[in-house]
């Protein structure tokens, strides 16, 4: 976890998790130094007659979130469990994750942090 996460903690009057965090997380910029990968394009797959299995996708989906990150868009498939594709920057699949385990603020820190800004 990057360590600008662990402030939600100090936020939430959650002293004991957010001192816990701090002594463990990832510096953000050691973590940016590191060459942590970086993609120009991300597509996150799902399918709506999911979201009532996985709600936290979908307020990720719902909330003004995604609009964050011009290079992600939402694709809605057909029976699909929901993935997040990552393109290189010749526009061919480089990683699919699946992230049905993911709670929305892990998604948003993944786009945020593997996501190509410009």
């Amino acid at each position: 976890m990057l360590c600008s996460t662990c402030k939600h903690f100090a936020e939430s009057n959650l002293e004991k998790i957010y001192t816990i965090c701090k002594e463990c997380c990832l510096k953000d910029n050691d973590y940016e130094l590191s060459g942590s990968k970086h993609y120009p394009k991300a597509i996150l797959e799902v399918c709506t007659c999911k979201f009532g299995q996985y709600p936290q996708i979908q307020a990720f989906i719902k909330s003004d979130r995604p609009k964050k990150y011009k290079n992600l868009n939402i694709k809605y498939v057909r029976g699909l469990d929901p993935i997040i594709k990552l393109y290189d920057a010749e526009n061919k699949v480089e990683d699919v994750l699946d992230i049905h385990k993911w709670d929305t603020d892990s998604v948003d820190e993944f786009l945020s942090t593997h996501l190509s800004k410009d």
